[in-house]
């Protein structure tokens, strides 16, 4: 067995996964947040627990504020969505960024990566990253929902006890 599948196999053990789910967007609303939901979906189907959500607005104060307030809770891995493109109202990623005392720079790389062969070159617009922050897995994809789909399918589902393994540990 592969040092990563035995990391797996000791991070299975541990139980469920904590997870915040933030989504950064100026227009959703609770109702019309299609991505919590989907991601609501998928946690608590995969037996995880979602162990808070928010919805802010794309300011970088409101970021670093819903950073700080998740990070310091029970969450393990804190999912932000939306804000990760080049606009003028897209600031999720310049406020996270500063904050990430680790990185993981294959994240944003392996999902840019899969968007390209879903969206074509346009997929060199996302900053979607990754990386630690207080002890905290922090992941920072687009808003859109095929983004937060193609992230959660590909790269989180799979990997997330994982993560949570590793920083804890």
């Amino acid at each position: 067995m592969s040092s990563s599948a035995q990391h797996k196999a000791m991070a299975a053990e541990r139980g469920p996964v904590k997870i915040a789910i933030v989504t950064v967007s100026d227009s959703r609303t609770p109702k019309s947040d299609v991505n919590a939901a989907y991601l609501r979906q998928q946690i608590e189907g995969a037996g995880h627990i979602v162990a808070a959500y928010r919805l802010i607005k794309d300011e970088p104060e409101q970021v670093v504020a819903v950073l700080d307030e998740l990070a310091a809770g029970e969450s393990q891995l804190i999912l932000f969505n939306g804000g990760t493109g080049i606009s003028k109202r897209d600031n999720t990623f310049d406020a996270l960024s500063g904050k990430l005392e680790k990185t993981l720079p294959g994240f944003g790389e392996i999902f840019r990566m899969l968007s390209y062969e879903q969206i074509g070159a346009a997929a060199m617009l996302s900053r979607a990253t990754a990386g630690v922050y207080a002890g905290k897995v922090i992941i920072s994809t687009p808003g859109s929902p095929k983004a937060v789909q193609l992230a959660w399918e590909k790269l989180i589902s799979s990997e997330m006890q994982h993560l949570a393994w590793e920083v804890g540990r």
